[in-house]
């Protein structure tokens, strides 16, 4: 028997409404309240209708690690994804589903694919219509992810992004659209790995297994947090609860506090990068610059690049959020082979964000952040 575990954050894909449109305690009372996560994992799953996936019966266990909009998922939550994972793998599952809300999911997505030891896939979806709307679609963006988190094809991703069919790769995968229900694109050069469909998973395109330090690897175990009575899960017919997790309530956010801030600045027209001066002071611990084009700041700018480059590390990116940044091909001030030459690190393919995420996960372990770049140049 197959086994698959799946993990519920919150989200668009666990939002609700109550009637009329109007929730108590969302403002002054009677004024209209939109959706927020109130739906439980086991609902979500339910919904997929797993139990009819053709091939050999699935076991399916649910967790609520959190319920929240994306936009306060912290890499403290995905720590604990990683561990429930490995718990999860050590139990026999093969293969993850992680729902969240959109908003971040690509985010999580690449900090999964760096961190994700567990000998199983990770695959994450959401939906962008809520469960109360006329064609919803988070059932069938479940389905779809379970199916290819359970196929043997996939068994060598750490992390993958499906949605609308399709499946894409954590290190170039963008949501492009704020509210279409097919938000995510692979492009423009790389397109998606491949897609679902007939409940069966098509993957021509398989990524290159990428070399990352050891030390990024997740702690087995986190600071304990008492857990609160009413932390047993939710079950529905046809699942059962995966058991607690070692890092207290499952409905306790995380502040992610533990991690080093990161700044990321985006270079804009005739700018002088004039407030680089005040980060360190701030509390900061590093930077990424998103430079035009391939990596590029005004002249007036360098010195200002440098002196931070000299205090903390900053890591070189494109604001184009694809391609590479530029390493070799222009030698005038604020040009790459000026600003690495001032010990800034390039980034490689990574784009400004999934960028941040790569210099903090590096900071918090005290790796070298020339280290884990170099596995994306």
């Amino acid at each position: 028997m197959r086994t698959l575990h799946v993990i519920a954050l919150g989200g668009t894909i666990a939002s609700s409404s109550p009637a009329g449109g109007v929730r108590s305690g969302g403002g002054p009372t009677g004024t209209p309240s939109g959706a927020a996560p109130s739906i439980t994992a086991a609902e979500i799953t339910a919904a997929a209708r797993l139990d009819s996936l053709p091939g050999d019966p699935v076991e399916v266990t649910v967790e609520q690690l959190a319920q929240v909009g994306s936009g306060s998922i912290t890499l403290d939550i995905l720590h604990r994804v990683v561990r429930s994972a490995r718990a999860a793998a050590r139990r026999g599952a093969t293969g993850i589903v992680l729902t969240q809300g959109t908003d971040t999911l690509e985010d999580s997505a690449f900090a999964l694919a760096l961190l994700n030891d567990a000998g199983i896939p990770i695959v994450l979806t959401g939906a962008m219509r809520n469960p109360t709307l006329p064609g919803a679609d988070g059932p069938a963006n479940v389905r779809a992810a379970a199916v290819v988190a359970l196929a043997p094809e996939a068994a060598g991703l750490r992390a993958a992004l499906v949605f609308a069919d399709e499946v894409h790769d954590p290190v170039f995968v963008r949501k492009a659209h704020a509210s279409h229900v097919s938000p995510f694109t692979s492009g423009p050069v790389i397109g998606a790995l491949g897609w679902v469909a007939e409940d069966r998973l098509h993957l021509p395109h398989v990524p290159v297994p990428r070399s990352l330090p050891a030390g990024l690897a997740v702690p087995e175990h986190a600071e304990p947090v008492a857990p609160e009575p009413e932390d047993a899960e939710e079950v529905t017919e046809g699942h059962r609860s995966a058991p607690p997790n070692a890092d207290g309530d499952p409905h306790d956010s995380g502040a992610g506090d533990g991690f080093p801030r990161v700044a990321q600045i985006e270079v804009g027209f005739d700018d002088g990068l004039e407030h680089l001066a005040a980060l360190p002071d701030l509390g900061y611990a590093g930077a990424v610059i998103a430079g035009v084009g391939g990596g590029h700041v005004a002249e007036w700018a360098v010195e200002r690049v440098a002196a931070l480059a000299a205090r903390l590390p900053v890591v070189l990116a494109s604001r184009t959020g694809a391609g590479a940044t530029l390493e070799s091909t222009y030698g005038y001030p604020g040009a790459e082979i000026d600003l690495l030459g001032r010990g800034l690190i390039p980034a490689g393919c990574l784009d400004p964000r999934t960028a941040r995420i790569a210099l903090t996960l590096a900071l918090a372990r005290g790796i070298d952040p020339a280290e884990v770049f170099a596995a994306f140049r």
